[in-house]
């Protein structure tokens, strides 16, 4: 029999299709710089799981390791963003960087709450996991729109974030992968940016949540297997107008609590299939947000070219400010570093090139001696032939003093040999 073919694990067409796919795509490296708390690690972890599924959700940083490596290793795996946190004496901080040419936005953390902290205070907001699958929508509010007078900063900030995330068409995006929205907020009476993070969940539109129950069928996790569960009840009217534990003085509650929660203008049409039961394309449903963490509250702090370690001018900075005099030194300082780097890179290219070059010469030498030593072993091949005219009476002579030293050394008398000597057992 010939040997079976595998071909599920060689799929054709797959490789080009996640290529073309993922072009565009930004991907990001969320990490911890230098000694932090258990808190701000767990705060990576949450920006992490928001970035999912472009990021990288398992990276685990070493003590030894330096920002500088993480520098070097990103371009190699196709990283476009660096998200470090690092803790300051006077608060968190964060780093937004933009590989590999910059800039660098720096942020101070005022304020943070985690996941755990968020999902204990509220009883509906729930995570199950397929959410992170697809990129979250990316919501920009509360920003001014571009004019004379507009802050610079500001719509550098905006493309910093909208940078950080895969850009989407509402032509071409599947409903079904629209499961989160990141909102980021400008408070104008603060200086501050807030970071929010949500969940969408669709319901019925128009029921009460008794009603709404008994259309969605029974939960996951019962045993009545997608029915609910009315063996208690005398009639359908006691479990979808009573609440548990309050009753009026005819056995039933007021219609008013048995009313909607969503309003009108929660409610959508849906344009096509939505996960979920029953949600298909054409009801109408209730949109709502469900609040899932973290929530930061960050504050800008400075605007660089460049990279850490490669930093040029200073775009815009909170609490430092410059005079034009004192900028346009600035930028000549950094345009000469600049033309410095430049010409050592350039003179450690020559260095390398008239090395390069040398050792060729070298090779090239060894190859000459390597053409003269067989050219000699031909002449020493030469030399080995008889010749006619060649007296051998010499060498004859010479073979018979050979053969009479040898002779000579054979009569000498040899050492007697050591006798063994044995000892006996007592």
């Amino acid at each position: 029999m010939g040997r079976r073919r595998k071909n599920k694990t060689h799929l054709k067409g797959v490789t080009t299709e996640s290529t073309s796919s993922q072009a565009g795509v930004p991907k990001s490296f969320v990490i911890k710089h230098g000694q932090v708390g258990a808190s701000i690690a767990q705060l990576v972890r949450d920006i992490r799981k928001v970035m999912e599924p472009n990021t990288a959700s398992r990276l685990r940083e070493r003590n030894r390791n330096k920002l500088k490596d993480y520098l070097t290793l990103a371009p190699a795996l196709q990283v476009t963003h660096l998200l470090a946190f690092t803790l300051t004496p006077v608060a968190p901080s964060l780093r937004i960087v933009r590989l590999s040419s910059g800039p660098t936005l720096s942020f101070r953390v005022e304020r943070y709450s985690l996941m755990k902290d968020i999902l204990n205070t509220s009883k509906k907001a729930r995570s199950i996991g397929m959410e992170y699958l697809s990129p979250p929508l990316l919501v920009l509010a509360s920003f001014p729109p571009p004019s004379p007078t507009t802050p610079p900063h500001l719509p550098l900030v905006m493309k910093a974030f909208q940078s950080l995330f895969p850009p989407l068409s509402p032509k071409t995006i599947a409903l079904s992968s629209a499961r989160r929205v990141v909102l980021i907020s400008y408070n104008a009476d603060r200086g501050t940016v807030d970071f929010r993070h949500y969940v969408i969940t669709v319901k019925a539109y128009g029921v009460s949540k008794r009603v709404r129950r008994v259309l969605e069928g029974a939960n996951k996790g019962s045993v009545s297997h997608g029915f609910l569960d009315l063996g208690n009840e005398k009639d359908v009217a006691d479990f979808l107008l009573r609440k548990r534990g309050e009753l009026g003085p005819d056995g039933y509650e007021s219609a008013s609590s048995a009313e909607s929660v969503a309003g009108d203008e929660d409610a959508v049409d849906l344009a096509d299939d939505y996960v979920g039961k029953n949600n298909k394309k054409g009801s109408r449903r209730a949109v709502r947000l469900d609040e899932v963490g973290p929530r930061l509250e960050l504050r800008l702090v400075k605007i660089t070219e460049g990279v850490p370690g490669k930093e040029g001018g200073v775009i815009y900075h909170e609490f430092v400010k410059k005079s034009k005099k004192e900028v346009a030194n600035l930028k000549e300082a950094h345009a000469a570093k600049e033309r410095l780097r430049k010409e050592r890179r350039e003179e450690q290219e020559r260095n390398v090139a008239r090395k390069k070059a040398k050792t060729g010469g070298v090779e090239k030498d060894d190859e000459d001696d390597e053409d003269d030593d067989e050219d000699g072993g031909e002449d020493e091949d030469d030399e080995g032939h008889w010749d006619d005219e060649e007296e051998i009476s010499e060498g004859e002579e010479s073979e018979q003093e050979e053969a009479e030293e040898s002779s000579e050394d054979e009569q000498e008398p040899k050492p007697p040999k050591k006798k063994v000597k044995f000892r006996s057992k007592r």
